[in-house]
């Protein structure tokens, strides 16, 4: 390799995991399309780059939540049947996983968070999480509003309300019990309009006490942390964006409407500084603590004065009061409490390496894989997700660096986060579905990813979403196999990216077996590789290492596109020219140089189309050698056990290494 290009460095072990599905549903083309599929296919990058023994690749189902007792309660009085909130989760669970193997999702554990090894495992993480932040002080009981249903005479969480999102400017259509389907947390008294999704009435508002860890405490840290960020080119201007957004100042938004009328002893009784841009509809209060705008916000609720809450840090709630939950340890006065759902699914992920490690029969601890200077997490999340895992599982984990420094633990101050490893976030933007958006309880319905395995192979599906660009943008797959205006299979552009393989790569390896038998007893000739082919090859793979470093998947099916059409070429050039003189020393030559183009190529494609590019492997008659990047630019008879002599496994006519769905050839 040129010694001279700057190359991007990677970890020594690596964690990579995919955002948890809930275990009341099955896999919809978003968690595969905007998740696992981009998750798989780095973890799959890593394994060849650093040792698959040195990649450990987790999720598993969120099996907990009152969207799952919802659901639950729904099915058995829809579906007149008695099964039990386990049994209904674990055959979600068990689909899940099942689909997640369809795609070539290759997991070291798909677990769950309440069953099994890894249940039992989750359990005892989260009560020695619990203990951490509540030996260290970061850890505060209080007392708030939360819904209640006299009808059903029940305290409702999560979806069991809805209304809408009080956050200014904030375009979610469904605000919940206290966070929208956007991720913005707000205390449940702010919610607009809210009703019982049990009665359809409007529930009433009853003091609870709960655990909630001070995140507020680590907001100088975090900030420090998004300063660093943007110094880091793999994490993404969206990531940096919507952290930044929740560490402005605590702000109350009131309309134009609202605010003209008020006195000036009224405005000067909310305290704060005033913000008043002309051209905006509305003005801006911003404080200097929370309390200072609870007390801005009773002004103004008694004098009925309708207004919004501004982003920032909270208080994030650790517990409630649902039954099917991960138990909480009793601390004074508080007990039969759980957890509620997002706190325990963002350290579930420890949870699952701990198992994972287990089931090997390693001794290693998880602070190997998670916080060892020469370990990195790679943690892949839809967008609506960035503030769970940007902001309070950061300031978690700094909790667990301050309890190994007691002054830390007193004073932020002194907590050095320049000698913390935290993960990183790689967050798509929304993947939207004939765009629109689409969700499970929204009125645009996804498509099921097992259904449009009816129409299309993993390798094209994995093709296109990767080429979305999902990284840059919210984007629309437009899959026209569910298009019923649409006629023309060979202009859908779920199928455009799979065509560099189905018809551009197959015919080019396809070729090269063919000419191998003709001119040379199917043996691969041993000539020294062409410079203009070296130099191409040297070039796609740095290129292609650079893209998957900043995890740019789109460049890099850009960067296969390319090599592979220019290598197309360059066959059909010089065989053009060797047929035209008869030449059979330069078809050979030609030959030698497609073979180790293909070579490479297919390395570059390992990650991707994983199954096919295996195939393609064994009918060169090559070993896993083949995969790792210790000998990506080497000469294909480096993998050779005759180096003198390797013939490829004999192909029958028009014998295609990447295949189209059967139903692209259906009438």
């Amino acid at each position: 390799m040129n010694k001279h290009i700057r190359r991007p460095e990677f970890p020594k072990r690596a964690v990579i995991t995919g955002g948890m599905p809930y275990g009341n549903k099955d896999l919809h083309f978003g968690h595969i399309g905007g998740v696992f599929v981009h998750a798989d296919t780095y973890a799959r990058f890593l394994k060849d780059r650093i040792g698959k023994d040195n990649v450990i690749f987790v999720s598993g189902t969120d099996c907990y939540g009152s969207p799952i007792i919802t659901s639950h309660k729904n099915h058995c009085e829809k579906e007149n049947v008695d099964i039990t909130v386990e049994d209904y989760v674990h055959n979600f669970h068990v689909r899940q996983k099942q689909t997640l193997e369809n795609y070539d999702v290759n997991l070291s554990l798909y677990a769950t968070s309440a069953f099994g090894d890894s249940g039992k495992k989750h359990n005892k993480v989260s009560e020695e999480v619990f203990n951490l932040l509540y030996d260290h002080g970061f850890l505060k009981e209080l007392s708030c509003p939360q819904f209640y249903d006299p009808i059903h005479d029940i305290y409702l969480n999560g979806r069991q309300v809805l209304g809408k999102c009080p956050y200014e400017g904030c375009p979610s259509e469904k605000g919940y019990a206290d966070e929208c389907d956007l991720g913005h947390q707000y205390p449940p008294e702010d919610l607009i309009d809210p009703i019982s999704v049990l009665s359809g009435e409007k529930p009433e508002l009853r003091n609870t006490s709960n655990w909630y860890f001070d995140l507020e405490r680590f907001a100088e840290p975090l900030k420090a942390l998004v300063e660093n960020l943007k110094n880091d080119r793999s994490v993404r201007p969206l990531v940096i964006r919507t952290l930044e957004e929740f560490l402005l100042p605590p702000a109350i938004h009131i309309t134009r409407k609202e605010f003209e009328p008020l006195s000036e002893d009224f405005i000067a009784s909310l305290g704060g500084t005033l913000e008043d841009i002309e051209k905006k509809p509305s003005v801006t209060f911003n404080f200097n603590s929370l309390d200072e705008r609870d007390v801005a916000k009773k002004l103004l609720d008694g004098s009925n004065v309708r207004y919004r809450s501004g982003k920032t840090i909270t208080p994030f709630r650790l517990t409630g009061n649902i039954e099917w939950g991960v138990p909480v340890p009793e601390k004074e006065d508080l007990k039969d409490l759980t957890f509620w759902v997002w706190p325990e699914s963002l350290w579930a992920p420890i949870s699952f390496t701990k198992t994972y490690l287990d089931s090997i029969g390693s001794k290693d601890s998880w602070t190997k894989w998670w916080t060892d200077p020469e370990a990195k997490v790679y943690q892949f999340i839809g967008e609506d997700n960035i503030h769970f895992y940007g902001l309070p599982e950061m300031a978690m984990l700094m909790g667990y660096y301050a309890s190994e420094n007691p002054s830390a633990s007193k004073d932020m101050s002194a907590l050095d986060i320049s000698e913390m490893n935290f993960p990183t976030l790689v967050a798509n933007h929304h993947i939207l579905f004939m765009n629109e958006k689409a969700s499970s309880s929204g009125a645009i319905k996804p498509p099921m990813a097992h259904e449009l395995l009816d129409y299309y192979t993993s390798d094209q599906l994995r093709m296109h979403f990767l080429s979305l660009g999902l990284s840059k943008r919210s984007v629309s797959f437009n899959p026209m196999a569910l298009d019923e205006t649409f006629t023309n299979k060979a202009e859908d552009p779920v199928l455009k990216d799979g065509f560099l393989l189905t018809k551009v790569f197959n015919r080019m390896v396809r070729s090269c077996f063919y000419t191998s038998e003709k001119y040379n007893n199917w043996a691969i000739p041993t000539n020294a590789i062409s410079d203009e082919i070296t130099d191409m090859m040297e070039k796609a793979v740095y290129e292609y290492e650079r893209n998957m470093a900043q995890h740019e998947f789109h460049r890099v099916i850009i960067t296969l596109d390319n090599v592979i059409r220019k290598l197309s070429k360059y066959w059909s050039r010089e065989m053009k020219i060797a047929d035209a003189e008869d030449n059979n020393a330069m078809r050979l030559q030609v030959l030698a140089d497609m073979f180790y183009g293909v070579k490479v190529c297919l390395t570059l494609l390992h990650p991707v189309v994983p199954t096919s590019s295996e195939n393609v492997k064994d009918y060169l008659g090559l070993d896993d050698s083949l995969w790792s990047w210790d000998h990506i630019l080497e000469s294909i008879q480096a993998h050779y056990e005759d180096k003198d002599s390797h013939t490829v496994k004999e192909i029958p006519a028009k014998f295609d290494f990447f295949v189209n769905h059967e139903s692209f050839f259906e009438a």
